[in-house]
């Protein structure tokens, strides 16, 4: 009968986890929520300029359509690449859950970057 125990039934070493930097806590208090069915983008080198708002004309023959701006976020580039690749994910999953939506536009294609 051997004492010895095979390599395998020796539990690991306790490790502490990888450094992965500090530990985010979003603050949600004083937050304002807003409801917009309208996007226009700007921009320049320096900053992305997102403007929010909402479209009451509900009739698709109106001669003037109103809309009301609500908010405005201005982001660095390198915060809007990340808004981005985040949105893009969050649409492929949606329509991953419930079909691809169909714009009623032909997709832009995508512009060469140098």
């Amino acid at each position: 009968m051997s004492t010895k125990q095979k390599d395998s039934d020796e539990s690991p070493a306790p490790t502490r986890p990888a450094a992965t930097g500090p530990v985010v806590k979003f603050d949600d208090t004083g937050i304002i929520n807003a409801y917009a069915n309208v996007c226009n983008v700007s921009s320049s080198r320096e900053e992305v300029v997102l403007v929010f708002g909402l479209n009451n004309a509900w009739e698709r023959d109106a001669s003037e359509v109103h809309v009301k701006l609500n908010s405005r976020v201005i982001l660095s580039p390198f915060a809007a690449k990340r808004l981005s690749l985040l949105l893009n994910s969050a649409v492929q999953q949606h329509e991953a859950r419930f079909g691809v939506m169909d714009m009623g536009v032909a997709q832009a294609e995508r512009i060469p970057t140098k």
